[in-house]
């Protein structure tokens, strides 16, 4: 597997051959913010703001959802003027399970290529 190694704070983080973290507890905000800065993004409070629900989610049920649950939840905990696909669509570049999973520090969603 290849692995790449990316500095956050003085931190050594490693990341799988997708990008993705390699271990879940590295994550914090500052790694975020990296990850994302490696994507082309900067993130704002509307980002954070999936990306924790998305970690509640992972907490809850240990797993990264696809993207219709993923909208459903976010739907549930943040609103569906948030929690539907145009929003998320717009903040994660097209790719919002995926994209949203890769910042939040989670796993790959098992049905993203």
């Amino acid at each position: 597997m290849a692995v790449t190694r990316i500095d956050v704070e003085g931190r050594d983080i490693l990341l799988d051959k997708d990008g993705f973290l390699v271990n879940l507890a590295d994550w914090s905000p500052a790694v975020a913010a990296v990850l994302a800065e490696r994507e082309g993004m900067v993130l704002t409070s509307a980002h954070a703001e999936v990306l924790n629900a998305l970690r509640q989610f992972h907490a809850q049920f240990q797993l990264s959802p696809a993207t219709r649950p993923l909208v459903k939840y976010i739907a549930t905990m943040l609103g569906t003027d948030k929690g539907n696909s145009a929003y998320l669509n717009q903040l994660f570049k097209g790719t919002p399970a995926k994209l949203a999973a890769k910042l939040a520090g989670l796993p790959k969603p098992a049905n993203c290529i």
